[in-house]
């Protein structure tokens, strides 16, 4: 076996390092600049028209909000091993988040989380992980389902018929679930997850379901307020439904974090097309979605990943400590 030195395994870390960073800047500023849907000419006319010192403020802390909503959940889950400060749950969320950037719906993030702890804790950290993005999934299935049934009520796109066969579908499928969860596939089943999911406390699980529904509405209102902000006068209940729709359909598509606004904005063309909202206001919304709410927590998350350092387990005595 080959050996490689300390000081060659801290520069190939560093290189990695650099490449995470750097690509990360790379295709934002691609995204950014090589969009030919958006259309800048007329985002600055109307952003000079209704400019607010204010309103830009305010769209930056909702950011932040969402963000922090995040950072609380994650730290809230982790409190199941032990307990980590809020300083370092911002890290581990922000430094996942940017090392997961350019993988298939942001994988690279549960790896990115596990490398902040001992190696004896990494499968844990990965479950607690998909706890953690479970529940935001759930409330965009839940969110989304309503709002699609509050759409389809008020503009047809599919018929009663077919909506009763896709709750057939449905409920099929959560039959199947059920009947066949004592199976084991490789040492998993459905029932052995139920008992590792009911081995974390209850409050733990009621806390993380309130940041989550909290976080939902933060950046669901986000999209919302932006769209007042580009003048789409819309009823309340008829451009929430529709954004939860386009959240839930958007989710359900496989992804990389870099390419989620486009995917969203494909969706959200769709939708708010048939409400006569202008296709080029709603990219250069998702794009601003996209920008506040993935690329600025990148940027910072850039920060710790550059300055990351992996445990060593002769000096770690608790998870979240870094070597010095």
């Amino acid at each position: 076996m080959i050996s490689i030195s300390p000081k060659t395994k801290q520069f190939l870390f560093f290189i990695i390092k650099v490449l995470i960073v750097g690509g990360a800047f790379y295709f934002i500023y691609s995204q950014l600049a090589n969009n030919d849907k958006l259309d800048w000419q007329k985002f600055l006319v109307l952003f000079q028209k209704n400019y607010s010192l204010g309103g830009i403020a305010f769209l930056l802390f909702l950011s932040v909000l969402n963000r922090f909503f995040e950072i609380l959940k994650w730290q809230n889950l982790v409190l199941h091993l032990h307990k980590i400060s809020l300083p370092e749950a911002t890290k581990q969320v922000l430094g996942a988040l940017t090392a997961g950037l350019f993988t298939p719906n942001g994988v690279g993030e549960y790896a990115g989380k596990a490398l902040f702890f001992e190696k004896s804790k990494a499968k844990k950290i990965v479950f607690l992980n998909l706890i953690c993005n479970g529940i935001q999934m759930i409330l965009s299935v839940i969110f989304g389902i309503f709002g699609l049934l509050y759409f389809n009520a008020n503009y047809n796109i599919i018929t009663p018929k077919t909506i009763l066969i896709l709750f057939g579908i449905c409920f099929l499928l959560c039959g199947i679930l059920f009947v066949s969860k004592k199976i084991n596939i490789k040492g998993y089943s459905i029932e052995k997850l139920i008992h590792k999911i009911n081995e974390i406390p209850k409050s733990i699980h009621q806390k993380n379901i309130v940041l989550a529904i909290c976080r939902y509405l933060v950046f669901s209102h986000q999209y919302y307020f932006l769209f007042l902000a580009f003048d789409v006068n819309l009823p309340y209940f008829t451009l929430m439904a529709t954004i939860a729709s386009v959240y839930f359909l958007a989710s359900s598509l496989p992804t990389f974090q870099f390419l989620d606004f486009a995917v969203k904005g494909s969706v959200a063309v769709y939708f708010f097309g048939m409400l006569g909202v202008n296709e080029w206001i709603v990219v250069f919304i998702s794009t601003l979605m996209w920008f506040l709410n993935v690329v600025l927590p990148v940027l910072i998350g850039s920060y710790y990943v550059m300055n990351f350092k992996i445990l060593t387990p002769t000096l770690s005595k608790g998870e979240g400590d870094e070597t010095k």
